[in-house]
């Protein structure tokens, strides 16, 4: 049989599972780089506050880490400047989960099996999968090369398909993975140490070098989208780098998938002990979570190291930019430049924990239509015992990476320990309220509670984000929680939202938790 037979059918059926999920993903990254142009054309409207910028980059060498050296002062060098590499970030990103879902997923829950019983080839559904990854991101360069077409044509076309490039190259890693591992997670997590190294390579570099020469800076592909140069002379040759590392890539995977028998691994899973020694459902809940938390949990303490150690450099930087100034002003507080970079860095840091409790709630759904849920629910382990096992790891898992977060800005900064420490937990109201409308959904629409929890979470970061450097409306920042919150340090402690957050969050919460004792499990 040919070995790519079914390659088609097994595309379409990926991309009707991904008609929601990766549309949101592509668009939040495409809205993130076009919403650009305008705000740099307010922060940096003049020759002298472009050269200024310059001049700031050139010595600074923790906020070139951070987001890496500047080529050219035309909005479209500055956007691509500005956003290139957290566009990169978050199209890799895409690409991994796009890949892992139909390949390791599918193995995981034992549909590959089934359609693997058909008349199917060998190798078709990771063809699929990295062909429904190409889709994707071929989507996202014709959005950035449509939007930014008036900034120049060359500069928003090599834009583009570095981005698309980068997904690429981070998808044909996650199709490695899901090769090497015999979990999902563990394929998640193993291109998501990935691309960790990638950035931290990128930012070594850059921070030695100010022009992006570093051999650090080359051996990261967020370093070739970089060096790339889009709107300053492009390099296209740079795309041959992303080409061939795709390719390589590609055909690993694709000699590692032969080579295997259908749900192995090349590095399969440990057995367990002859005697279980996970004595509850909380202990197999942190069993099953642990790795996720620690990951979250270094991840948050580096950035507030790395935040910590650029509050110093933040008045440096923005000067007398009084548009930048406001911008920072509104992000955390009119309470002095220093205090408002830190309330905004801590304020970021709280939207991305929104990210990890929603995914940590989710992992109830996971268990559930996986099928592993019933046997345990089956015995003499009640549903809310055994979702108050996940929920606690959500919830105090949450406390934890920000506690994390401000003993990172303590060890980078130095100064208000205290007073950071507060603020990183007064960012919890809120991050439990979208924890608590994920577990909402959960409870009583469990076939949608994924997409749109997710859809809830990143509209909360586009806000977040974007929203200040949009001068959004009042209205629209209050959709969020996070717009209610009290802006530390600096500002006053306001008990009152911070009161009304957590009784949403608690009173959503109540309702999910209703809502999965009165349902029926999925099948």
């Amino acid at each position: 049989m040919n070995t790519l037979a079914g390659t088609g059918t097994l595309l379409r059926f990926a991309l009707r599972r991904d008609r929601v999920t990766t549309p949101v993903w592509i668009a939040v990254n495409a809205l993130m780089v076009l919403s650009m142009p305008n705000t740099l054309r307010t922060l940096y409207g003049t020759e002298a506050e472009r050269t200024d910028l310059v001049r700031q980059l050139q010595t600074n060498a923790s906020f070139r880490a951070l987001i890496g050296p500047l080529h050219d002062t035309s909005l479209g060098g500055l956007t691509a400047w500005r956003v290139g590499v957290y566009a990169g970030l978050l199209a890799a990103v895409t690409g991994l989960l796009v890949v892992v879902r139909h390949t390791r997923d599918e193995e995981e829950t034992g549909r590959a099996e089934l359609v693997a019983s058909g008349a199917v080839g060998r190798r078709a559904s990771l063809t699929a999968a990295l062909l429904a990854a190409a889709v994707a991101n071929g989507v996202l360069a014709l959005l950035i090369t449509a939007g930014l077409a008036g900034q120049g044509t060359a500069g928003a076309l090599s834009l583009g398909l570095g981005l698309a490039a980068t997904g690429m190259v981070f998808a044909t890693t996650a199709a490695i993975a899901a090769q090497l591992t015999e979990s999902a997670r563990l394929a998640r997590g193993l291109t998501a140490a990935v691309l960790g190294a990638a950035f931290v390579l990128r930012a070594a570099g850059d921070s030695a070098r100010a022009d992006g020469s570093s051999p650090w800076t080359w051996l990261s592909p967020l370093g070739w989208l970089e060096n790339l140069r889009p709107f300053a002379a492009e390099r296209w040759w740079v795309l041959l780098l992303f080409a061939a590392a795709v390719l390589v890539q590609a055909a690993v995977a694709y000699v590692l998938a032969g080579r295997r028998d259908l749900g192995m691994s090349f590095f399969p899973a440990r057995p367990g002990p002859a005697a279980g020694r996970l004595g509850s459902a909380a202990a197999l809940a942190w069993r099953l979570q642990r790795g996720g938390v620690l990951g979250w949990s270094l991840g948050f303490f580096l950035a507030g190291v790395v935040y910590g150690g650029l509050t110093q450099g933040a008045a440096d930087l923005v000067g007398d930019n009084e548009n930048a100034r406001r911008i920072f002003e509104r992000m955390g507080g009119r309470s002095g430049l220093t205090d408002a970079f830190l309330a905004s860095m801590i304020g970021t840091l709280g939207l991305l924990a929104a990210l990890y409790v929603v995914a940590s709630v989710l992992r109830l759904n996971g268990e559930e239509t996986s099928g592993r849920a019933e046997p345990l629910l089956a015995g003499p382990v009640s549903r809310l015992r055994w979702a108050a096992g996940h929920l606690t790891i959500a919830f105090a898992g949450a406390a934890l990476i920000m506690l994390l977060a401000g003993a990172g800005f303590a060890v980078g900064y130095g100064k208000q320990v205290g007073p950071i420490l507060g603020a990183c937990l007064a960012q919890l109201p809120a991050v439990w309220v979208i924890g608590g409308l994920a577990l909402l959904l959960y409870g009583l629409a469990p076939r949608l509670c994924a997409p749109a929890s997710w859809g809830v979470a990143v509209a909360v970061l586009l806000i977040g984000w974007v929203g200040p450097a949009l001068n959004a409306p009042r209205l629209v920042l209050d959709l969020s929680p996070f717009g209610h919150l009290p802006k530390l340090p600096g500002g006053g402690m306001e008990w009152e939202p911070v009161m009304i957050l957590l009784g949403l969050a608690a009173v959503l919460a109540g309702a999910g938790l209703a809502g999965l004792r009165r349902r029926d499990l999925t099948s």
